[in-house]
């Protein structure tokens, strides 16, 4: 396992049990949302000064290893 894991809590009296970083109420979905929509780590870090650098990898990390048990269906692409 990644220890950057560690970083992530699931507790079902927090956010609902959604995937938070330890120790505050940010969504991991929040984290990787704002990356996708273009965000560098430095904007994001300056919008949610309680996160860190490696915060923000563990949501990376977490995003991935969901990736491997789930996926998202996506339209396949039919040649032209």
């Amino acid at each position: 396992m990644n220890p950057l894991l560690q970083r992530i809590s699931i507790d079902p009296r927090i956010c609902f049990g959604k995937p938070c970083i330890r120790g505050t109420r940010i969504w991991v979905s929040l984290i990787l949302d704002l990356l996708a929509d273009g965000l560098t780590i430095e904007e994001v870090l300056s919008e949610y000064p309680q996160l860190s650098v490696p915060d923000i990898y563990a949501a990376i990390a977490y995003g991935a290893e969901m990736s491997r048990s789930r996926y998202v269906e996506i339209a396949l692409e039919t040649a032209k």
